[in-house]
């Protein structure tokens, strides 16, 4: 079946027949008698006992989404940080070490900086690319290498399938985060990744109306973290946004489609923009991770930062001149928004590691959305002047 088609199709109800399933807004669930409620609190049958550990809206929903990132299994989340966070608790324990990459969003790489030291959990940040730079910084304590690629915001690739290899022969895990892209352009667990993690809040859901994250792997990984972490933390996502996240999930082509085609045309604008530094943007000859695009992505995506000239007053400057773009720290809506990393989602990084991970505090974040594209120029250009 052709990819789009996957995203489409809908499970027909088993109940009534209807086109789209019902949504189950239901905290508990009946059994037959106390032997079924003691089989399923068993493991030995499959029905649903109560929505924390288990909802038809969630599991439609993560049947789906492993479905399309080639993944065994899913466990569904209320937020992507819910996701991050429990992924990363469900595979690593005190003593471990992580390899993360220094260009991260602000609130991973809070967690991963302060949080889990806590827990006896060490953390080296390093700006590696391929296997060959990241394998220095092994250690034989290393459990998890954790990256996103593209990175949030500055959207530097790393080689999934070199750095997958290399973690691999030496027994480690990886953790990719695939927000920028969503499945529809790039599936690490396809390149060698061994755990991909989502903020479904963005491109998956693609309409602002909810909060979700999603962790998909090997039922190896995911039935353990299931079992251990996603039942105690109670994180899990509501049905009502588990519904609404599936009907999102079945436009994500069309929507996709339609924000790379205006990312491309406006990043070759303001690359040529005299208010403009430089310009971050997959889709462009001056890219410079060109080779490992072709290697893994689909498509450039519609994530798009660029550096003003003027620093953090210019970054300020543009979010408050802007008009149709809605200044808003999110991405991956149908309508585009726009942010400056330094003073928001990134603002939490000290500007020392900032500059070191390549943000500089004149970096705006562009979310590129399905408006007519001649309108988004407009208003870029009328706020850059």
């Amino acid at each position: 079946m052709n990819y789009s088609s996957k995203l489409v199709k809908v499970n027909k109800d088993p109940g009534h027949g209807s086109h789209i399933s019902p949504v189950y807004l239901t905290s508990t669930f009946v059994f037959e008698n106390a032997e079924v409620g003691a089989q399923r609190f068993a493991g030995e049958d499959p029905g649903f006992m109560y929505s924390r550990l288990g909802n038809p809206n969630v599991r439609e929903l993560e049947e789906k989404v492993a479905e399309l990132e080639y993944g065994e299994g899913c466990l569904a989340f209320s937020s992507g940080m819910a996701a991050i966070t429990g992924c990363l608790f469900g595979v690593l324990q005190a003593g471990d070490h992580v390899v993360a990459h220094t260009a991260l969003y602000g609130a991973t790489h809070a967690f991963l900086s302060k949080t889990v030291k806590k827990f006896g959990i060490d953390v080296t940040f390093v700006p590696f690319k391929t296997g060959e730079e990241l394998e220095p910084h092994i250690t034989d304590r290393t459990k998890v290498v954790y990256f996103e690629t593209p990175s949030n915001p500055t959207l530097s690739l790393v080689d999934m399938k070199s750095v997958a290899a290399v973690a691999k022969q030496k027994g480690i895990l990886t953790v990719v985060d695939n927000t920028f892209l969503s499945p529809y352009l790039q599936n690490p667990i396809q390149c060698g990744v061994d755990i991909v993690v989502h903020s479904a809040t963005k491109y998956l859901s693609g309409h602002g109306y909810l909060i979700g994250g999603l962790v998909i792997s090997s039922k190896e990984i995911i039935e353990p973290m299931r079992k251990e972490v996603q039942k105690t933390m109670g994180a899990n996502l509501s049905p009502m946004d588990a519904w609404l996240l599936y009907q999102g999930i079945r436009t994500l082509h069309i929507r996709m489609d339609r924000s790379q085609e205006n990312a491309q045309i406006l990043a070759e604008r303001l690359e040529k923009h005299k208010a403009i530094e430089k310009v971050y943007f997959p889709g462009l000859a001056s890219f410079e991770d060109e080779k490992i695009m072709e290697k893994q992505m689909k498509g450039p995506g519609a994530m798009i930062s660029f550096v003003l000239k003027g620093g953090y007053e210019a970054g300020v400057k543009l979010m408050n001149s802007v008009k149709l773009s809605t200044l808003a720290v999110s991405l991956g809506d149908v309508g585009t928004l726009i942010q400056h990393p330094a003073s928001m989602t990134h603002a939490i990084i000290p500007k020392e590691e900032r500059e070191k991970a390549g943000l500089d505090d004149g970096l705006v974040r562009f979310s590129v959305g399905i408006e007519d594209v001649e309108d988004i120029w407009k208003d870029l250009e009328m706020a850059l002047q």
